[in-house]
């Protein structure tokens, strides 16, 4: 049997080495946080304290880490492994990372006489536990083929995708159609939950009918229940969407619902949810539609007769007292198609959850569409609006104005701007 150096014991390389000890590998393990081998000792793995111990001596090295700076201090940082490795060790990444790093390690791990197989896995932490991972390999096929049975001892597949990179660029096809699932599955149970809907029983008809997936089995019920436990967390969904982000920027493929989902997973990152499951990203929701998801819709109903503080209708009515300097650009269209523009002083004097309140001595007419440009140091991008009301206070003009078609991350940004006001 082979030796094994495995290094990362976070959520999925933790029970992936578990397998490994169980089925009879000799194992030595190594973590970047101490700690997280105990149970691994336990079962019988030798623990050594850099990447290079694991892997001076072994026949095959497996790395299971989370991002690309990981990887980076792994293989290359002080006490990294590559220049331990003898000649003829099998190295295998199971991490998610982009592309082009992996055929980096590929070519790094070639010039020691080794052989590099990039071997990301699709099922999360349940998987991991039972030993059902599938594995995606890019790589030399000969070599892939001689550690099936080893990547077999901790999954039920293993699907070659022919050169090194081509695995994780799989990896991250894949997560794409995660990420946009789970945004779907989510989004979906909110629009649900805000019309009265009971959550399990809109589940049951997501679990029957087209919109069925391995997400609605996976995160509804955790989605229901509140459950945001890490099978994979949400920060790495945000990883592997960004790297995806990336590569398709680089091969030229559009992709608006990856950078929809993108900018969800922002928010929900934004708001503190990074080290909770994805399925967290939930909470974003109800903090729009002002309910939790999984409320019945009796405990929804006794929650309004009480005049529950949270309610959607009474947040979406609360408003905060500003006094920003802004300038407004307005475009007046002119005979034969032309149109003029200028450049006004206003203020930003309210906002709420779709529009914000402008003051100006500028008289403006309802339906009117103006830019609103902040202050430099806010960092925010100009914004247009509609403006929808009207009044006149103070010898000044107040407009309502509809923010028209602001991105998710925008409005995240003007909530932290506003944020820093109120402090």
């Amino acid at each position: 049997m082979k030796s094994i150096g495995f290094i990362g014991l976070g959520v999925m390389g933790e029970p992936m080495a578990a397998n490994l000890l169980r089925k009879g590998y000799s194992v030595t393990v190594y973590n970047r946080s101490a700690g997280k081998d105990e149970q691994l000792v336990k079962l019988g793995a030798d623990s050594v304290s850099t990447p290079a111990a694991a892997a001076r001596s072994v026949d095959v090295v497996i790395t299971m880490v989370s991002n690309d700076a990981a990887i980076e201090e792994i293989y290359y940082g002080a006490d990294g492994m590559i220049a331990a490795l003898k000649p003829g060790t099998v190295v295998i990444d199971s991490s998610t990372i982009s592309p082009e790093l992996s055929r980096r390690l590929a070519a790094s791990v070639g010039e020691r006489f080794g052989d590099f197989i990039d071997a990301p896995v699709t099922g999360s932490k349940p998987a991991a536990i039972d030993g059902t991972l599938l594995f995606m390999a890019g790589g030399d096929e000969q070599v892939v083929e001689a550690h099936r049975e080893l990547l077999l001892t901790m999954g039920r597949e293993v699907i070659y995708m022919g050169a090194s990179g081509n695995g994780s660029t799989a990896k991250l096809a894949h997560n794409t159609i995660v990420g946009i699932n789970a945004a779907g599955l989510i989004e979906g149970m909110a629009i649900a939950a805000k019309s009265g809907i009971d959550a399990s029983a809109f589940l049951r008809i997501v679990q029957s009918g087209g919109a069925a997936s391995k997400q609605a089995d996976l995160k509804g019920r955790k989605i229901i229940d509140r459950d945001y436990g890490v099978q994979f967390s949400l920060a790495l969904m945000l990883k592997d969407l960004r790297l995806s982000s990336v590569l398709t920027d680089g091969i030229g493929v559009s992709t608006p619902m990856l950078e929809a989902a993108k900018s969800l997973f922002q928010i929900g990152h934004a708001a503190g949810l990074g080290e909770k499951d994805l399925s967290a990203l939930a909470q974003v929701y109800e903090s729009w539609i002002g309910k939790r998801i999984g409320e019945t819709p009796v405990a929804a109903a006794t929650k309004a007769a009480v005049g529950d503080e949270s309610s959607a209708e009474r947040r979406k009515q609360t408003r905060v007292p500003l006094d920003i300097p802004v300038m407004m650009s307005i475009y007046q269209w002119q005979e034969a198609g032309s149109f003029s523009g200028q450049s006004v002083e206003g203020s930003l004097l309210d906002v709420s959850e779709d529009g914000v309140q402008i003051a100006s001595k500028f008289p403006l007419e309802q339906d009117m569409f103006v830019v609103i440009h902040f202050l430099k140091k806010s960092e925010l991008p100009p914004m247009t609006a509609k403006v929808i009301r009207i009044e006149r206070k103070n010898g000044q003009f107040q407009y309502g104005c509809l923010l028209a078609g602001l991105p998710l991350y925008q409005r995240l940004q003007l909530k932290q701007y506003i944020d820093s006001h109120e402090g």
